[in-house]
């Protein structure tokens, strides 16, 4: 792990070289959050203007391919996938990166979990609990990967918060948490029901989303009702508005509430081939 961190921050240095002229750039995601695996990626986001997002990935790609063989930076395999977000990957230093634009979203998630983090306390039990089950969520049930059809890691993080919340007086650790993860999941009713940090929704309900706590934990939520708001407040991006059509929750296979964005599922990514934790 301590040698994942030495590479990363190396190749972190790196690509902040070549990228500070253009405004700012940030790391979000696993890394800073410090929950990644050894086989994880570096994610960044590069802010700039506005609506300059296509100019700046192809810009940045060809940056990048033009150092594909300066041994100073070790970078190669250098992609620019130009889909609705643009985003350029490559290796560093044999670590995969991943580079988008104006991609806000990615931060507040971070500084979300950082809050989650820090009134849970108990020496980090909230990102520790998130090692342990992304490891055997990635090596073991290989479930994790949203290009692959699989569930997102934000999506999954936010399902270990969702079990913090309803069974925080029972868990004492990692081990409990990991234990307490599986035997939920596995048995949830993923085709008439859906997760939020707060509770259990009716899929039915939908667009409204009317909550169902668990009888075993009643009222007592750890994170409650005006720790949602004020995150919302406080973390929540305004959307860029590109259209006017509606912006409601859209349901899939597995339906996972984004505290900070109440239309976006973090389900989204799972296929229907994929039956989660069962």
């Amino acid at each position: 792990m301590l040698e994942l961190q030495r590479h990363a921050d190396y190749s972190l240095r790196n690509i902040w070289l070549y990228f500070c002229h253009l405004l700012q750039v940030f790391a979000f995601g696993s890394v800073p959050l410090k929950t990644y695996l050894p086989d994880g990626d570096i994610d960044l986001t590069i802010l700039s203007h506005q609506n300059t997002e296509e100019g700046m990935a192809e810009g940045v790609s060809d940056i990048l391919q033009g150092h594909e063989h300066d041994p100073k930076f070790d970078v190669k395999n250098v992609q620019y996938i130009e889909a609705q977000v643009k985003i350029v990957k490559c290796l560093v230093n044999d670590i995969s990166v991943d580079i988008s634009f104006n991609q806000m979203a990615g931060l507040s998630a971070l500084c979300f979990l950082e809050r989650v983090d820090q009134i849970l306390g108990n020496d980090h039990i909230l990102k520790r609990s998130i090692i342990l089950i992304k490891a055997w969520c990635f090596y073991e049930s290989r479930i994790l990967g949203a290009y692959h059809g699989l569930i997102s890691t934000y999506a999954l993080e936010i399902l270990v918060v969702h079990i913090f919340n309803l069974f925080h007086s029972s868990l004492s650790g990692p081990l409990s948490v990991l234990y307490k993860f599986l035997d939920y999941y596995s048995s949830f009713d993923w085709d008439n029901h859906g997760v939020c940090i707060n509770g259990v929704f009716k899929i039915s309900s939908l667009p409204d989303i009317v909550v169902v706590v668990p009888a075993e934990n009643g009222s007592r939520l750890l994170l409650g009702p005006d720790f949602y708001n004020y995150c919302k407040e406080t973390f929540a991006i305004p959307v860029k508005e590109l259209d006017s059509g509606r912006h409601d929750f859209v349901v899939k296979h597995i339906n996972i509430v984004d505290p900070l964005k109440d239309s976006n599922n973090l389900g989204r990514s799972v296929s229907r081939g994929m039956r989660f934790i069962q």
